[in-house]
């Protein structure tokens, strides 16, 4: 039943292909922007514009996968699944905006070596779910899928460490109270991108086993 309904609805494996495009695209634009911070030589409001720029274009998307299910009569994997996991894919980007906006916000003029990491952490982890939701129309390639669902899970738990490890640093003799906060605040909000990639990287492993 899975392999026959793939043909006539692929554009739900296609739409969910292209916003996680999207993730990625916005990840590797807040890479680039928290790389910058300090360089004096960057359009950092122009990457901040990028970021935005993807998280419309995915929400665009998401509607449209929206319309699509309330259009279609079989899906080729539960409906629920393809909602939560869209759901998730927009949770990602939305969270991405959060960061890049929050530059701006909390007057963030240099980076540092943990935010630098998460964010490096988050485009990996971004790209690796993206190949994972691009395989997912696949049904032999499922092995490959649940292993990038898995080094995924393995990023998360990393930046976990490196989150826990920034903060703690954040709050040594004679730190300044207002940088402290607004840097906790920051590497929260970095880490909680790759909570949303957990997320949807459970999800895809939920479908797999469904649909093995």
């Amino acid at each position: 039943m899975f392999s026959s309904l793939m043909p006539q609805r692929k554009e739900f494996f296609e739409m969910l292909a292209a916003h996680s495009e999207q993730v990625v695209a916005g990840a590797n634009a807040t890479l680039r922007l928290i790389n910058s911070l300090g360089d004096g030589k960057t359009d950092l409001a122009g990457l901040v514009k990028e970021v935005n720029d993807h998280e419309q274009t995915g929400d665009q998307i998401k509607g449209k996968v929206i319309e699509r299910l309330h259009q279609s009569f079989t899906t080729p994997i539960n409906r629920d699944q393809i909602h939560s996991l869209i759901d998730d894919l927009d949770m990602t980007l939305n969270v991405l905006q959060s960061v890049a906006n929050a530059v701006g916000m909390y007057n963030i003029k240099q980076s540092t070596v943990e935010a630098r990491e998460l964010a490096s952490l988050s485009a990996d982890a971004c790209m690796r779910l993206n190949r994972a939701v691009a395989a997912l129309a696949d049904k032999t390639r499922g092995a490959e899928t649940l292993n990038l669902c898995k080094e995924v899970e393995e990023i998360e738990s990393k930046a976990d460490k490196v989150q826990h490890k920034a903060i703690s640093a954040l709050f040594q003799e004679g730190a300044n109270v207002w940088q402290t906060m607004k840097m906790r605040e920051f590497y929260s909000l970095q880490e909680s991108v790759l909570d949303c990639c957990q997320e949807a990287a459970k999800m895809i492993e939920e479908i797999l086993i469904e649909n093995s």
